[in-house]
């Protein structure tokens, strides 16, 4: 989304759509353009649906839509956005990529909904920027692109460059930019009608606190799992986690197991593998890679491990099976 738009209105974006791309947040970023054209009884915004091959795409919950063009019939736009999902690397080809460097050169303001940001990355679009993604799709982005400064915002909105977490964060977003284009009380207006009772700020965090998550307000177990997600790629012992949460070893095996019927040992060995799941659907890296990188010593063990917590190998879901 523009910041800044000097041209006459309706203001033009472009919408790529990738196969597998997110509906909610595609959704969630064209209703407010939509009801903020009706609030304001007159067209601020026009937007238009691309697709690689001008062929209709299905999205990951299944539902296919039309699209307007394909990418070689447009020549120029003043913003397009990114809409992707799972495996977003997969859908990127050299015409994807030259046709995107084309709408750079001519100004174009590109941006990613959901993991958009993969695409835009792999194509050497965003060095220089500063991008956020899903929650769950931020440590992959980091591990395969470790130059571009990220953030768990909810959004990003700079001169040249946009990013959002997915979701309903990109109806917050598109708020933001109304209300930087048109005006607080039209952002407000358009939000009332979306019986959205808060317009979200980019600094507002993406997941609910450790506490609602883990439903408890036991202080020491909250530092305890807080230690446990910062360091997965070199694992804390348990004892330097008691310690550091002020506890004794005992107590803390005490705690996970009153709070969160788990042990410790189990808990931490289950953060490590999902973060490796999301590194093997979300990214390149090689098995060993996505092993070293949560905290495991050797391919044979992150492997027994992997399969013990998920009852497939690594390689099973490296080669689509554990996809939804």
């Amino acid at each position: 989304m523009r910041l800044e738009h000097d041209g006459t209105t309706p203001e033009r974006i472009g919408f790529l759509l990738v196969p597998g791309f997110s509906m909610m947040a595609f959704f969630a970023a064209v209703e407010p353009l939509r009801i903020a054209n009706r609030v304001a009884d007159r067209a601020l915004y026009a937007w238009c649906l691309i697709s690689a091959d001008g062929q209709p795409v299905s999205a990951s919950n299944g539902m296919t839509l039309m699209v307007d063009h394909a990418i070689d019939e447009v020549a120029s736009l003043p913003c397009l956005a990114v809409c992707s999902g799972f495996s977003p690397e997969a859908q990127l080809s050299r015409s994807l990529i030259r046709w995107l460097h084309r709408l750079d050169r001519g100004g174009c303001v590109l941006g990613g909904l959901d993991t958009g940001g993969f695409l835009l990355a792999a194509a050497g679009l965003l060095e220089g920027a500063r991008v956020t993604l899903h929650w769950e799709s931020l440590p992959a982005f980091r591990e395969r692109f470790p130059t571009i400064a990220t953030s768990d915002e909810l959004f990003e909105l700079g001169p040249r460059r946009f990013s959002c977490a997915g979701g309903a964060a990109a109806m917050d977003m598109a708020l933001a930019a109304i209300g930087h284009r048109h005006g607080s009380a039209l952002a407000v207006a358009v939000s009332e009608q979306l019986i959205h009772d808060r317009i979200r700020s980019r600094g507002d965090q993406q997941r609910m606190s450790l506490a609602r998550r883990l439903g408890t307000h036991k202080r020491r177990l909250i530092e305890a799992v807080a230690l446990m997600e910062r360091h997965l790629e070199e694992p804390l012992s348990l004892a330097e986690i008691a310690h550091r949460s002020g506890v004794s070893p005992r107590q803390l095996q005490r705690l996970f197991e009153q709070e969160l019927n788990s042990s410790p040992r189990h808990w931490y060995l289950r953060l490590r593998l999902t973060r490796a799941r999301q590194l093997l659907e979300d990214t390149q890296l090689d098995i060993l890679s996505v092993g070293l990188a949560c905290g495991f010593t050797s391919s044979s063990s992150f492997s027994r491990a992997f399969r013990g917590q998920f009852g497939v190998s690594p390689r099973w879901v490296r080669l689509g099976g554990c996809r939804t």
